[in-house]
């Protein structure tokens, strides 16, 4: 019989961003066994609607649980912004999100009290991360001021007190990742019309709110200057799975078998192309599932 601390950790994304996850865990936790599905037949999550996201992901968590895991990680930060609780409540595992452990992270960084947060579009209306470091910093009032007035120029100024957040999104990053532009001149050129105006503002941190992000780091670390700490949310988070397990006593120690195994909702010839990019090394075993159809 299988002890629960041989279980796999469940990873879900709506696609391959998620990997930068996986990749963080293989690296940190390299005694665990791991699946993770990629909801490609219906990426992206960040343009969809909060109630189809929380459908969405728990359809994913739900197939993940059926697969007998013993820790949910949602790797997803527009799943994470909108879905995070109505996975917590419904399922009766630990489940880790990407939003807090980035925020936390941000907030010990921070030294200016003026904290940038790039993402998609659903995470940045969604107010996530301004959100999470609200709650953590004890809920303080919260006023908005909008900059720019075109989209590229656009970003918004959130103050709760005695701290200050700039918020952007960056839907290019996305696709900019995925097709492995990661630092040629079409992808320095979209970070200086994105970032252009947080570069004006007395940021000395700035949260890469999106899992595809950290591919990018490069260039963003480029064009905001070396001064600046990105704070890579992929990162952070295995540090709190790493502490969830220690909390449940479900750390892998001396596993009988070792295995990743990946399922993908559409096309898995390019999940396994942008994935081994990702990664960082070959996808062995793949399947197509379906999900909600």
């Amino acid at each position: 019989m299988q002890k629960i601390s041989d279980r796999p950790i469940g990873v879900f994304d709506s696609g391959v961003g998620g990997l930068t996850v996986m990749r963080e865990i293989m690296l940190q936790l390299p005694e665990e066994n791991m699946i993770y599905i990629g909801d490609t037949a219906r990426v992206p999550y960040g343009t969809r609607s909060a109630e189809t996201v929380i459908r969405y992901s728990l359809e994913m968590a739900d197939f993940l649980v059926g697969k007998g895991i013993k820790l949910l990680v949602v790797a997803c930060n527009t799943a994470s912004a909108f879905a995070l609780n109505a996975i917590k409540e419904r399922f009766d595992i630990p489940v880790v999100g990407v939003i807090e452990p980035g925020a936390k992270k941000a907030i010990e960084a921070t030294r200016s009290k003026k904290i940038g947060i790039i993402g998609t579009e659903g995470t940045i209306k969604s107010n996530s991360y301004v959100h999470a470091i609200n709650a953590l910093y004890g809920n303080r009032p919260v006023v908005v001021k909008e900059h720019g007035v075109i989209h590229f120029d656009r970003y918004f100024e959130i103050n709760l007190d005695d701290i200050t957040i700039f918020t952007k999104a960056c839907p290019l990053f996305v696709p900019l990742a995925e097709e492995g532009w990661v630092s040629n001149d079409v992808t320095v050129l979209t970070a200086e019309h994105y970032l252009e105006g947080l570069k004006k503002e007395p940021i000395d941190t700035l949260v890469l709110g999106c899992t595809h992000y950290p591919l990018l780091k490069g260039v963003i670390s480029r064009v905001v200057g070396d001064n600046i700490v990105l704070i890579d949310s992929a990162q952070e988070t295995v540090k709190e799975i790493k502490e969830t397990l220690l909390r449940y006593g479900l750390e892998s120690i001396s596993p009988s078998y070792l295995q990743q195994k990946f399922y993908v909702t559409d096309s898995p010839e390019r999940f396994i192309k942008v994935g081994e990019r990702f990664m960082g090394k070959k996808i062995d075993h793949i399947e197509i599932i379906n999900i909600g159809g």
